[in-house]
């Protein structure tokens, strides 16, 4: 059997007069080094839970990506982070939204599907989850930048609230999708959230169906975009519906979800996703999306970022 891997570092109005060629040369260092890692994986046999995993953990410590360690500023000046992780073969998947703190939110997302019998868990219960289970925790210091802090004060008075990057535009998420030598699907979805967010506001990372969805049958998908469209629209369960029910190829359904029904909402983003032969797509409406993919299949593998 063949194997595939797909990642994303978020999308947005990235071009090439927004980014200098030390800053595309960092993230695209990131992003292949999150492909190495994740490919050993399944090079040697093992599962796509496990490769989507330590590709996002990969992606979560790098500070480029607005995930983990490279998490944007709230309002109140706390790094808010959610996460989530889905299983196609048995369909369990689990979630984290609103911590702090943890170091890999993703880890812990792995831990509430293993380990708790939930699905979802939210701020000082999914610490105190964290913390029976040794999860990695880290100081405020640790996710502290210079950039994000810049980001921060150029709005904390307004009401506005900033994608990552006010000058980019880039919707700050990082994800994983793969297919391993079983036949085994999986997807894997991180994020900061938005600059200046208040109320304890949630986007889709962590919300299963929206930006996270994997299923034996069908795809797995891993979203990356403005939130609100992406839950409203249920995008990644979107994608799998339309090849369960209407037979689509995973081509047809992604291009289907994003390019026309996103579009019409207003919404603005892409996705990753991979289907159980290993064909994989990486689809976005926006000018740009960091993004990369290696498959045995189609013995291809590239890290890309504009169109």
């Amino acid at each position: 059997m063949h194997y595939s891997l797909a990642i994303h570092g978020g999308a947005g109005t990235i071009t090439r007069s927004l980014i200098t060629e030390k800053q595309e040369l960092g993230y695209k260092e990131g992003l292949k080094e999150a492909l190495f890692v994740g490919e050993s994986v399944l090079k040697k046999g093992g599962s796509a839970l496990d490769a989507v995993e330590i590709a996002v953990k990969v992606l979560e410590d790098n500070p480029l990506f607005n995930a983990g360690r490279g998490s944007v500023f709230s309002h109140d000046g706390f790094h808010e982070m959610e996460a989530s992780i889905m299983d196609g073969s048995s369909m369990k998947a689990g979630a984290v939204a609103c911590v702090r703190n943890v170091k890999n939110p993703i880890y812990l997302s792995r831990l509430v599907m293993e380990k708790s019998g939930y699905v979802y868990m939210v701020a000082k219960g999914a610490e105190d989850f964290a913390r029976k289970w040794d999860v990695p925790i880290e100081p405020d210091e640790y996710f502290f930048t210079d950039q994000r802090y810049e980001q921060l004060m150029e709005i904390r008075d307004s009401e506005k609230v900033l994608i990552d990057h006010s000058a980019e535009q880039k919707f700050g998420t990082v994800g994983a999708v793969a297919v391993d030598k079983k036949g085994n699907l999986a997807s894997a979805t991180s994020t900061g959230g938005l600059t200046n967010k208040r109320y304890g506001r949630l986007g889709d990372s962590s919300v299963i169906g929206s930006g996270t969805y994997a299923n034996n049958n069908t795809c797995a998908v891993s979203c990356t975009g403005y939130g609100e469209y992406f839950l409203r629209s249920v995008v990644a369960h979107d994608i799998s519906c339309l090849m369960e029910y209407k037979g689509l190829s995973l081509k047809d359904a992604c291009h289907e979800v994003v390019m026309n029904k996103l579009v019409k909402l207003g919404g603005e983003g892409g996705i990753i996703a991979v289907d159980k032969h290993g064909n994989v797509e990486l689809v976005f409406n926006s000018e740009g999306m960091y993004r990369g993919m290696v498959s045995s299949k189609e013995n291809k593998s590239g890290v890309w970022i504009y169109k």
